[in-house]
């Protein structure tokens, strides 16, 4: 994005852009979801529809998002906090379905394939232990980076009975 003042270039800082040249700040809006899409990210495309990721801010935290599919990438260090702050807002609790008792009723998300938008290696899916309901997430040890889909983030921090830590 270029500067509404001078045109010159915007870049991410924080959950807004700033001008390199006279320093204009411009907030971007929020999604419904509470995501601020701030620029493209060229070299990492989204795990699940290919399109390039944005380059975003949730909570004032830098994540990556996608446009399409909703879904957002998040650095493992910030995965808490941000469950803790979509604590904060208020959504009714969902109470997804329990772990399935034997791997061959495993839900289908359970067993995809993603590559990490980073590194594109193949991001592990597993149970999110720290919710009840046990939301499958993706996630790359090597880039130390969690992919959400399209409502997980609210689905584990509005689960009844939610853990304080989370396990992977």
């Amino acid at each position: 994005m270029n500067c509404p003042s001078c045109g010159a270039p915007m870049r991410p800082r924080g959950d807004a852009l700033q001008c390199d040249y006279c320093h204009n700040v411009v907030v971007p809006g929020k999604s419904p979801d509470g995501v601020r899409i701030l620029a493209e990210s060229p070299n990492q495309p989204c795990p699940v529809c290919a399109i390039p990721l944005m380059q975003a801010a949730l909570d004032q935290t830098p994540i990556l998002a996608c446009t399409k599919c909703r879904g957002i990438a998040v650095p493992m260090q910030a995965f808490e906090t941000l469950i803790a702050a979509a604590r904060t807002h208020p959504t009714p609790a969902i109470a997804p379905s329990p772990a399935p008792p034997d791997p061959a009723s495993a839900p289908p998300d359970l067993n995809r394939r993603i590559p990490c938008p980073t590194c594109h290696r193949t991001m592990d899916a597993h149970f999110y232990a720290g919710a009840p309901g046990n939301v499958v997430i993706d996630s790359c040890e090597q880039c130390l980076l969690i992919w959400l889909d399209f409502n997980e983030l609210p689905r584990i921090a509005h689960a009844p009975d939610t853990l304080a830590s989370c396990c992977f």
